[in-house]
C-alpha cells in the first residue's frame, strides 16, 4: 500500500467517532437519524398543556431508536432528541435525581441519565452518565422505582427483576400462575408480564399482563390468544384482580388506583372493584402513561403489520404514533402531538422543567452546533436535586 493510500485510510479512521451522540450513546449510526421521523403536528392545546404544569416531557420511540423530550421554556415550545439503541422503559428516580432509560436490544443495557450544566445559562440537559449491561434473556420492558430500589420487568423470565450494578439482578416478584411442581417458570416468555404499577413495596405494586395462562402457545406466536386475556395482577397476592384487557401495557398507580393502556383497543382504562372502566379511547395502539395532576399523557402507536391479530379492536389504517393530553375527569383530550412518520412510543414520563430541559439535540438542526460541542467538552453535574413527586 502506497503512503497516499495508507494516509487515506487512516484519514478515514480519525475522521471516525467524532459526533457525541455516537459517544453518548455508544452506538456509531446514532448519526443517521431519518429527520423525517422528527417531523410533527400539534392539535388543541398541547404545548399549553407542558407549559401550565412546567414539565418536560420524555418518551422512548423504540422502534425508531429515538428517546424525545419536550417542554415550553422562555423561547417557546422545544423539542430535543438523542438516538438510543431500541429504547424502552423510563423510570425516574424523583429522590436521587436519575432517569434510568432502558435499551433492550442484546445484550441489554440500563443508562442512568441526569442533568449537566451546559455553557448557556439554564441549559440543563440529560445525559447519560453511565450505563449497566445486563443478558438480553431477560428483555427489559417497564422500569420502575420500587421504594428505593430500580426494578424492571424481565418478560423473557415471566417475572419482576430487582437491579444492582455490574449487570447484577436477582428475581423479586412473580405471579403464582408461573409456578411449577419443578420451581417458577423463568425459562422462557409466557404470559408477556410488561408493565409494572409502581407502589412503595412489590405488594403494594400490581403488574400488567397479556395472559395468566402458561401454555405450548406463547407471545409473539400468531396463534397466541389475546382478546380478552389480558390481567392486572396484585403484587399482594399475586393473582389477578382485573381480567378482560387485551395487550395491556403501561399499569400506573394515580391517586389511588390503577390505570393501564388497553392497548388492543386503544384505551385508557381505570380499575375499579375488579373490573375496568374506560377512561379514552385514542387513535391508535395506547402504550406509555404517565400523571401530572389531573392529566394524563398517553402514548400511541401503530399497529405492526406482523402483529394485527393483538388489535382487535383498532383499524390500522388509522392508527397514529403520537402523545395525547387526557383529561382524566372527563376523558377529553385536550391536545395532542403526532409524528406522521412515526412508528412505535413505548413510554412516557416527565421531569420538573426547571430540573432538566430536555436532551442535546435540538430537532431541525442536522449539525452539531458550538453550544452542543462546548456542553460535551467541559460539562459538570450537579448534587442530586429533588425532581419532585407531584404527579
Amino acid at each position: 500500500m502506497t503512503s497516499r493510500q495508507l494516509n487515506t485510510l487512516w484519514s478515514y479512521h480519525d475522521a471516525q467517532w467524532r459526533h457525541p451522540g455516537q459517544i453518548t450513546s455508544q452506538w456509531q449510526d446514532a448519526v443517521a437519524v431519518d429527520e423525517r421521523l422528527l417531523r410533527h403536528s400539534v392539535r388543541g392545546a398541547w404545548w399549553e398543556t407542558l407549559e401550565s404544569n412546567d414539565i418536560t416531557l420524555l418518551v422512548t420511540r423504540e422502534y425508531e431508536h429515538l428517546v424525545m423530550a419536550m417542554s415550553v421554556g422562555e423561547r417557546g415550545p422545544s423539542m430535543t432528541y438523542m438516538a438510543m439503541p431500541h429504547p424502552s422503559g423510563l423510570a425516574v428516580d424523583r429522590k436521587r435525581g436519575v432517569v434510568h432509560l432502558a435499551s433492550t436490544r442484546n445484550p441489554n443495557q440500563v443508562f442512568a441519565m441526569a442533568p449537566v450544566t451546559g455553557p448557556t445559562p439554564g441549559d440543563r440537559p440529560l445525559v447519560p452518565l453511565e450505563s449497566r449491561f445486563y443478558p438480553g434473556s431477560l428483555r427489559f420492558h417497564d422500569l420502575a422505582m420500587i421504594g428505593d430500589e430500580l426494578h424492571a420487568n424481565a418478560v423473557g423470565r415471566n417475572a419482576v427483576v430487582r437491579l444492582g450494578g455490574s449487570g447484577r439482578f436477582e428475581p423479586a416478584w412473580w405471579p403464582r400462575c408461573i409456578e411449577s411442581a419443578t420451581g417458577p417458570i423463568f425459562s422462557q416468555n409466557h404470559i408477556q408480564l410488561n408493565s409494572i404499577a409502581a407502589g412503595s413495596t412489590l405488594e403494594t405494586s400490581y403488574f400488567s399482563a397479556s395472559s395468566d395462562q402458561v401454555s405450548h402457545r406463547r407471545p409473539g406466536q400468531r396463534n397466541f390468544p389475546v382478546d380478552g386475556r389480558g390481567v392486572i395482577f396484585s403484587g399482594a397476592t399475586r393473582e389477578p384482580m382485573v381480567r378482560g384487557l387485551t395487550r395491556p401495557h403501561s399499569a400506573r398507580l394515580h391517586r389511588g388506583r390503577v390505570w393501564v393502556d388497553n392497548s388492543g383497543y386503544g384505551e385508557v382504562v381505570m380499575g375499579r372493584d375488579g373490573a375496568f372502566e374506560p377512561i379514552a379511547r385514542l387513535p391508535g395502539w395506547t402504550r406509555g402513561l404517565c400523571f401530572k395532576g389531573s392529566i394524563a399523557f398517553v402514548g400511541t402507536s401503530r399497529v405492526i403489520p406482523r402483529f394485527r391479530q393483538y388489535a382487535p379492536g383498532l383499524d390500522p389504517a388509522r392508527a397514529q404514533c403520537g402523545l395525547h393530553a387526557v383529561d382524566t375527569r372527563t376523558g377529553r383530550v385536550v391536545g395532542s402531538l403526532i409524528w406522521p412518520l412515526g412508528n412505535q412510543v413505548f413510554s412516557v414520563d416527565w421531569v420538573e422543567r426547571s430540573w432538566s430541559s430536555g436532551l442535546p439535540f435540538p430537532v431541525g438542526r442536522k449539525r452539531v452546533s458550538e453550544r452542543q460541542r462546548l456542553l460535551f467538552y467541559g460539562f459538570s453535574t450537579e448534587p442530586a436535586r429533588n425532581t419532585r413527586n407531584g404527579s
